[in-house]
């Protein structure tokens, strides 16, 4: 018999029971913002510094620039649900995964369709004024 696990690495074997365990305990506590914004404050402060700045740029813009949107944890990443509770936009630590950058990202809920083909994840590697706007723009577009 084949090894079930042959196709994954460690981490994303790591990634799949931390979303089982997050499914879990949405279950348990309910789909509150309160109950989003402490699994997204706790996923934030467990990354490293540089991981931790980007995120936390991001939790603020996402918090002025689309309120309506409900704050959650994603595969361990903090991620911003619509009223449907699908994904609009998450970050990815690079950490995580020891890559080289952070990821912003954006699931089919996110309004940015621009034509037959559009850009749906940016790769972050500093926190600078430019990239804030960048980035405000970006939510409060994929937020509608």
């Amino acid at each position: 018999m084949a090894d079930a696990n042959a196709g994954l690495s460690k981490e994303e074997r790591d990634a799949v029971k931390q979303r089982a365990a997050e499914l879990r305990a949405q279950e348990k506590a309910g789909k509150s913002r309160a109950a989003g914004e402490k699994a997204v404050r706790e996923a934030i402060d467990a990354m490293p510094e540089a991981d931790q700045i980007l995120a936390e740029g991001i939790d603020r813009i996402v918090t002025e620039v689309a309120p309506h949107l409900m704050p959650k944890t994603w595969y361990s990443f903090p991620a911003y649900t619509d009223a449907a509770g699908k994904v609009v936009v998450f970050f990815k630590a690079a950490a995580k995964y020891e890559s080289r950058y952070a990821t912003l990202g954006f699931e089919e809920a996110a309004q940015l369709d621009d034509g037959a083909m559009w850009v749906t994840s940016f790769a972050l590697t500093a926190w600078t004024d430019e990239v804030e706007q960048q980035i405000t723009d970006l939510v409060r577009r994929a937020a509608g």
